[in-house]
């Protein structure tokens, strides 16, 4: 699970970003002590800090620098600022990436996923998956079964990976427009169909016919 440190002191955005962080199972710290944020940051040992600017005692740029400093876990930064320049200082201060409120939570969410997998899942995750005769090869995004291989494009890897992280469960339009939309590919409906059939066609094509198969209404499923 990945750890969260939330540096807010607008209580109610606080209370809302963490709730909707914690419902994507994500553990999060809410800092409230202002004037510690980094004692606050080394007792937490987070995997990702979402920084406001405008807080009480010292700024977030100045706490960004100080968390740099000791750590080069990612930084996002949360604020209302709109400026150019704001962005630009963020940026040079350390910060990862900024969102400026009034901010949609939906993207707010997919930025922490992105920094988080780009910052942590490749680097833990396996190098293969396999099942049914077909390996998932997750360094080079290709797949073989037998003597046969063949290359995925970016949208088919986020898919598979999808599906063979899932064995057995039935994975729905949504959860795969949404594991989509993490990664920044955004797509819509005709696309995902695409996509998932021309993932078919080269499974099929390293002789595995059906390897993914269809529940009507439900979604896709690989037993």
């Amino acid at each position: 699970m990945f750890h969260i440190l939330l540096v807010e002191d607008d209580d109610k955005i606080r209370a809302i970003v963490a709730d909707t962080l914690r419902k994507w199972q994500m553990q999060v710290t809410e800092a409230v002590r202002f004037d510690r944020v980094l004692e606050e940051f080394e007792q937490a040992q987070p995997h990702l800090v979402i920084l406001d600017i405008n807080l009480p005692v010292f700024d977030g740029y100045y706490w960004c620098q100080r968390i740099r400093a000791a750590s080069k876990v990612p930084i996002l930064f949360l604020s209302s600022r709109d400026q150019n320049m704001d962005v630009i200082m963020a940026i040079n201060m350390g910060g990862d990436d900024f969102v400026q409120k009034p901010f949609d939570l939906g993207v707010l969410v997919a930025k922490v996923n992105a920094l988080l997998r780009r910052n942590y899942t490749y680097q833990d995750e396996q190098l293969q998956l396999a099942h049914g005769g077909l390996t998932f090869n997750l360094s080079n995004s290709s797949i073989a079964a037998g003597a046969q291989s063949a290359e995925l494009s970016r949208n088919e890897f986020i898919v598979l990976q999808t599906f063979m992280r899932n064995i057995g469960k039935i994975i729905s339009r949504d959860e795969l427009m949404q594991a989509l939309w993490n990664d920044e590919q955004f797509v819509d409906d005709n696309t995902l169909t695409v996509n998932v059939n021309r993932l078919r066609r080269k499974i099929a094509s390293l002789g595995l016919d059906d390897f993914i198969s269809t529940r009507k209404g439900m979604g896709y499923i690989v037993e």
